[in-house]
């Protein structure tokens, strides 16, 4: 449901990492890019009305008003939503992965994590 959320909203770069075994914050984080600043915040506010209609609860955010940098902590899924200069700047899949553990989504792919897509 995140993937689709975001790839339904025209959300670039959409990558995700698997961080099981590497963290207790979450099972799964996933990085996209907003066109700007507009867009990185429309695209947070889709994602958090779209997950709570799918029942999640204490869903936490971080950055909405500012745009360049949206977090949004839905427990076992952790989304990181940015400008692309912003995204650039902190390389935040570096920290986590290389490049072999990220996986870019791909709509059109059978298969994705559990809990990433409807």
């Amino acid at each position: 449901m995140v993937l689709t959320s975001l790839d339904d909203d025209l959300a670039q770069n959409i990558v995700t990492i698997n961080l099981s075994g590497k963290s207790a914050l979450a099972d799964h984080m996933v990085v996209a890019t907003g066109r700007s600043k507009r867009h990185v915040g429309a695209l947070a506010d889709h994602l958090l009305r779209k997950l709570k209609e799918n029942g999640e609860k204490n869903i936490r955010t971080e950055g909405q008003k500012i745009g360049d940098w949206v977090l949004v902590d839905a427990g076992d899924v952790v989304v990181h939503i940015f400008r692309e200069e912003v995204r650039e700047f902190y390389g935040i899949e570096k920290m986590w992965a290389t490049e072999a553990e990220t996986t870019a989504y791909n709509p059109d792919a059978e298969t994705h994590s559990a809990g990433l897509t409807a």
